[in-house]
């Protein structure tokens, strides 16, 4: 049966005691969740292709992390369907996190192209980094949650059992956040400023995270963050070293400023948790009002 959250009120949004995985949890986004969740009491793994930034950032969030929580790393290529099959086995066994409550997909990159200079090997590059990689995380940990986070007394359909063109029957829970951004649904104005490429990824991973929510069904929810422009590391250089001048950019919006990292740690503990459990195929946009009033 889908689950209705029927436990103390005060207790809605606790997410300690569940194990994250974070997909680009080196840095920006997924770093800055993870740390968010560590220190709410998630066992967190993340990954991202880099060792070097991995150790960085897995030091980083052992720091901010609460007593007891386990963080570790695993080095993965996301685009790689079955280094993805070799990261979702290690996170499940006992030298991982012992199982998945939660994935986070915070992949993925933006290079400019106006239209006539679209490089074609740079255009499947961000496919593959953007959306492709994030169907792999979505379909192998997914399907492990439906598969094995079922309440107690149920009995699991082995794959075995799974009736061709028919989704998988389990019925397990867990959360799955892919990252997408107000690109989704909102061109940038005076020409595009060459964001053809980003757009496409951008609105696919919103129609992705549809349709996975519908395949999951029905107690795994699946939703995507879309921030608007943001101050992440990425963006050091790109926008003004002043704050006042950076959040000018923003100031025709409601808020009256660009996005921060700790902006879409709301909405990860909200997505994480069973505060969220009606709530699926939806898009969460801490965008300061962008897509509602440009």
């Amino acid at each position: 049966m889908p689950k209705v959250y029927t436990g103390d009120y005060t207790k809605m949004f606790d997410i300690s005691g569940k194990k994250a995985v974070i997909v680009g949890g080196a840095g920006g986004f997924g770093e800055k969740i993870a740390e968010c969740y560590a220190a709410n009491g998630v066992d967190v793994c993340i990954s991202s292709r880099k060792e070097d930034k991995l150790v960085e950032a897995e030091a980083k969030i052992k720091a901010a992390a609460a007593e007891g929580v386990k963080v570790i790393h695993y080095a993965c290529d996301a685009t790689d369907e079955q280094a993805v099959i070799a990261f979702r086995d290690f996170v499940v066994s006992e030298e991982g996190l012992g199982g998945c409550d939660i994935l986070v997909n915070a992949q993925g990159y933006n290079k400019k192209m106006f239209s006539w200079e679209i490089d074609t090997e740079v255009w499947k590059g961000m496919l593959d980094a953007n959306i492709t990689s994030m169907m792999y995380t979505c379909r192998y940990f997914g399907n492990w949650m439906k598969n094995n986070n079922l309440d107690e007394g149920e009995v699991q359909v082995p794959e075995s059992e799974f009736a061709q063109g028919q989704a998988n029957p389990n019925k397990g829970y867990g959360k799955i956040i892919n990252f997408s951004s107000v690109r989704d649904c909102r061109i940038v104005a005076n020409g595009g400023m060459g964001n053809v490429a980003y757009n496409t990824t951008k609105g696919a991973v919103q129609m992705l995270t549809k349709a996975y929510a519908s395949d999951l069904r029905p107690n795994i929810q699946v939703n995507a963050i879309g921030p608007t422009i943001t101050y992440t590391p990425m963006m050091v250089g790109l926008l003004p070293p002043d704050e006042t001048v950076r959040n000018n950019i923003a100031a025709a919006l409601p808020a009256q400023r660009i996005g921060y990292e700790i902006d879409v740690c709301g909405p990860a503990i909200f997505l994480a948790s069973a505060a969220s459990d009606m709530v699926t195929a939806s898009v969460i946009y801490p965008d300061g009002g962008l897509v509602a009033t440009s």
